[in-house]
């Protein structure tokens, strides 16, 4: 059977390996964040050059706060930078911004920054890129049960549509391809409710060096996955 759904609406990428590339050159660990943070842009391009509409990419788990606390600084001001430098050209490129996860834990001053550029890039229609930033599967899905809670929506009327409006996605698709750099094979609590049917892509390239022949092998092999979604 030949994959029908192509070029896939929605990827999603868990950018895992920035410390293990920095690691192999004797470089600090955010030097890796550096590398993999200047590769976020070409890597947009890339894909919205192939037709896909929804890109998510997994910047900062709800885990990572328990990192060293150097490093946690070092990403969030590594956050701050992204939005200044980028958020002005990817408006300019027609490129919308979501934010995936929570948003309490930031500063203010952070918070009021990603809440400006998605502010300002909510009617551009190109590409919708969301940064999954400070995100954790099950803390969306308890937060989404929280809300639901707060709403007194009877137990009795909750289906799985209903319960997707409480999640951060509440109005982007499913993705259909997840990948992930580095050569680890784990979901490591990314999208697990939306991605129950996805078809999943292991890589051993490091995130800093993810480039288009990579996208390229990546979506060739979802084109040759069969997508039953339980059906014979």
């Amino acid at each position: 059977m030949i994959q029908t759904n192509y070029p896939p609406q929605h990827v999603a990428i868990i950018m895992d390996g920035n410390g293990r590339w920095a690691n192999n050159r004797g470089l600090p660990r955010l030097v890796g964040h550096e590398a993999g943070g200047k590769n976020i842009r070409p890597v947009v391009k890339i894909f919205a050059d192939y037709g896909v509409k929804y890109l998510t990419l997994y910047a900062f788990s709800t885990e990572n706060w328990t990192r060293p606390r150097a490093e946690v600084a070092g990403l969030l001001s590594l956050l701050g930078k992204k939005i200044d430098q980028e958020t002005q050209t990817f408006h300019q490129e027609n490129i919308r911004l979501v934010h995936l996860g929570r948003l309490d834990k930031l500063s203010n001053r952070l918070r009021e920054k990603m809440k400006a550029a998605v502010e300002l890039t909510k009617n551009n229609t190109g590409l919708t890129l969301c940064l999954a930033f400070d995100y954790g599967g099950r803390d969306e899905i308890v937060q989404a049960a929280r809300r639901m809670a707060g709403a007194g929506i009877p137990g009795d009327n909750i289906d799985e549509s209903v319960f997707a409006r409480y999640l951060y996605t509440t109005d982007i698709p499913n993705p259909d391809l997840v990948i992930r750099t580095g050569g680890e094979t784990r979901l490591s609590n990314f999208l697990l409710w939306q991605a129950a049917y996805s078809e999943l892509y292991f890589i051993p390239v490091l995130w800093p060096d993810f480039g288009h022949k990579d996208v390229e092998e990546a979506l060739s092999e979802y084109r040759r996955r069969q997508r039953r979604f339980g059906k014979i």
